[in-house]
């Protein structure tokens, strides 16, 4: 498949994604997803508040922030899980303003969450088959008449042992997925999103909570997406892991959107550094936590 994006093997001065400066907000060549003075509050927290986002299509997106960033809180206004308190957004240019979870997925943006949603009393198969669009057999009417259906459900099963088989889970089709390892409902959940053709995936911290044995398979099937045509956008933490696989980084800091670019430039950007270490953080670094950590040990490596 052709791209505009620059392979970010190598540190890179332009991803050729965007149109001027790389600075929060800046507008992107061919955007599928555009949000405009997006914000929710809970009490007197403002948890979001994004002036303008853009995220370019055919291209992994990455976005990152400390905890407490209002990540998950955008991800779950933009897929119509929550309603913002202002703001609008399109995706592929409809607005999805007021357009619950569900029509969302139809439309081909889908997402998966932090922790998943599999379904554990249903079979790993039953809940491939939950991701499947348009079923005829959801059909009051033509429930009754198997013949209008059961073809269309006979090629759902097809295209979702295909999936199993990809994602490594096509010997657990017939166990439950509560029985499942944390890491494989995780392939399962991604493995779910992909019944609906998408065009646009979100992923919740894909590789929080997963077995190191499983890091490198979940990594692959993020960068499989990509090269089957989708475009996605991902939350994650393991700074090394959204230096491997992003060719964008957005970086989120109390609700805003504080700095924009390729994940070379953005680890070296000062918004990025205070976002992480704190503005005093050469006077004092406090506690270790997880972010101040891996952030120290991802600058050391690229000086």
């Amino acid at each position: 498949m052709s791209s505009n994006i620059v392979p970010t093997s190598k540190p890179v001065k332009s991803t050729g994604l965007h149109i001027g400066a790389a600075e929060p907000g800046c507008a992107k060549r061919d955007p599928i997803l555009v949000a405009d003075k997006v914000s929710r509050s809970f009490g007197g927290l403002k948890a979001v508040d994004v002036d303008h986002l853009e995220v370019p299509r055919g291209a992994i997106t990455a976005l990152i922030g400390p905890n407490g960033a209002g990540k998950t809180t955008l991800f779950n206004l933009l897929t119509g899980f929550d309603k913002p308190d202002t703001g609008t957004w399109t995706f592929e240019g409809r607005s999805l303003g007021g357009v619950p979870a569900y029509k969302v997925a139809r439309m081909g943006q889908v997402r998966t969450f932090q922790l998943t949603k599999a379904l554990g009393l249903l079979t790993v198969m039953d809940n491939m088959l939950l991701g499947a669009k348009g079923q005829d057999g959801e059909s009051l009417v033509k429930s009754v008449l198997p013949f209008l259906w059961r073809g269309q459900e006979t090629a759902n099963e097809a295209k979702a042992l295909e999936l199993l088989t990809r994602f490594k889970l096509d010997t657990k089709k017939n166990d439950y997925a509560a029985s499942l390892s944390g890491g494989q409902r995780k392939l399962l959940e991604m493995a779910r999103a992909l019944m609906s053709d998408p065009t646009l995936v979100m992923l919740d911290e894909p590789m929080a909570g997963v077995n190191p044995a499983l890091t490198q398979s979940l990594l692959d099937h993020v960068l499989n997406l990509k090269s089957e045509g989708m475009s996605v956008l991902f939350v994650e933490h393991d700074m090394h892991m959204v230096r491997h696989i992003a060719d964008w980084v957005v970086v989120m800091a109390e609700g805003r959107v504080v700095a924009e670019g390729d994940p070379y430039e953005v680890m070296q950007n000062q918004a990025v550094i205070d976002a992480y270490l704190g503005k005093h953080h050469d006077e004092d670094l406090g506690e270790d936590t997880e972010n101040v950590e891996a952030m120290k040990e991802l600058l050391d490596d690229e000086l």
